[in-house]
């Protein structure tokens, strides 16, 4: 995408003095990354972790204690505490930095930097899904708390597929000799590489001057990002946000679901409440050939997959007249068709009645998980299948937002390659 927005504004990438780990105070850099803050499956993938160094940046982004307030209290007494032992260090200059993730035939790069939220808004970054208000709020009272910029969002734009402006710069820099080189435990690699030389960062910007974002991956994130600058006077380093700008022309990411956990729901009333209006057909089979006869049958229909029982119920066909009831009518029909929309609006609303609250619903991407704690919990899982990123850029373009947690693109950035200190 290289549509600029009003006034012919585009994306503005500033160098930052990245905040990272010390090599030589870590038992090692891959122990002490993390997935995303809303990836981290908890309480297994929390305490796996927490144990894995005692430096892990998990006690930054997630931290543990009674309330909210001592969490966020402890996060950046954490953060203060890492900075005097020198386990983490500033860079000695401002840099973008080059991040390439490689796990056997995927390749990404990337750019890190701090992306000016002023010229970022009106249609330069564009959201796709809708956000949860306690989610946000709970992230900004920690980005207060900490001062800083934890984890890079993940945004996406397309540039003309060939090796010129940002692209040109990534490609000549990962010829040299990487900051840092570490490969996590999910099989991807992961290198690092600054930016510095004036003329190079010349180009990244002259470039970005023409582009439009997406953002793939830290819709919560990124609405802190701006609830923050509006409450900071400007100038401020509350102007910028950490991110991740991908070029998906050279680059193209995955796109998968992020499921769906309920609390307290079994799978027999689920099944009972739907049993007029949805085809339901049970899958013998192991969760690969259930998730295939999901595939074959979202190319048909709205489907779904209900998990928690021991069994897979294939949930698909909707009611035509029950679907005309419930889903929004102001909205594109590649809304109406989404099947998060038909999720949300017809069955967690109309149907289950269940309140879309934590004490009700989670949202897990990964599917063996939400199975997992569903056949444990006595719950229902709601395994999805992904929407097409065309779709998902398309709704975007429009300015149409899909229902929260609708998608899932990767690989996404490693947590604690590249901080971003506000007072640095």
């Amino acid at each position: 995408m290289n549509t600029t927005g009003p006034g012919g504004k585009g994306l503005r990438l500033n160098p930052i003095r990245g905040l990272r780990y010390v090599p030589e105070r870590v038992g090692s850099l891959a122990a002490v990354t993390s997935p995303p803050y809303d990836v981290v499956v908890r309480p297994d993938g929390l305490h796996h972790l927490e144990s894995a160094d005692p430096h892990n940046i998990v006690r930054l982004i997630l931290p543990q204690a009674p309330t909210p307030a001592a969490r966020h209290r402890q996060a950046a007494d954490t953060l203060r505490r890492w900075l005097a032992e020198g386990v983490l260090a500033p860079d000695a200059e401002p840099a973008l930095y080059v991040y390439e993730q490689r796990n056997g035939d995927l390749l990404q790069r990337g750019l890190i930097g701090a992306l000016e939220l002023s010229e970022a808004t009106d249609g330069i970054v564009l959201p796709h899904e809708d956000v949860m208000p306690h989610i946000v709020e709970d992230r900004a009272d920690l980005m207060r708390a900490t001062a800083a910029n934890l984890e890079p969002l993940l945004l996406t734009y397309r540039s003309e597929g060939t090796a010129t402006g940002a692209t040109a710069v990534i490609e000549r820099t990962v010829e040299r000799t990487p900051l840092l080189s570490t490969t996590t435990e999910d099989g991807y690699s992961h290198r690092l590489w600054s930016v510095t030389d004036p003329a190079q960062l010349a180009e990244v910007h002259a470039d970005f001057t023409h582009r439009q974002a997406l953002i793939a991956d830290g819709h919560h994130r990124w609405a802190t990002y701006l609830r923050l600058r509006a409450e900071h006077p400007s100038p401020s380093p509350w102007d910028f946000g950490l991110v991740l700008l991908v070029d998906t022309a050279r680059y193209p990411l995955r796109v998968r679901s992020i499921h769906r956990l309920l609390h307290r729901l079994p799978v027999a009333d689920a099944l009972t409440a739907v049993s007029d209006t949805f085809r339901i057909r049970r899958i013998d089979a192991p969760l690969p050939q259930a998730l295939e006869a999901l595939a074959d049958a979202a190319a048909e229909s709205n489907a779904f997959l209900l998990a928690g029982d021991g069994a897979f119920h294939l949930l698909d066909r909707p009611s035509p007249a029950l679907l005309d009831r419930t889903i929004r009518k102001d909205r594109p029909e590649a809304w109406r068709t989404l099947d998060a929309a038909v999720l949300h609006s017809t069955l967690l609303d109309h149907i289950w009645q269940i309140p879309d609250a934590p004490e009700d619903i989670a949202y897990i991407h990964d599917t063996e998980a939400t199975v997992d704690k569903a056949e444990r919990d006595g719950g229902t899982a709601v395994l999805m299948h992904p929407v097409r990123e065309e779709v998902v850029r398309e709704l975007a373009r429009q300015g149409v937002t899909m229902p929260r947690k609708s998608t899932s693109f990767g690989p996404k950035p490693a947590t604690g390659l590249v901080l971003r200190s506000l007072d640095h």
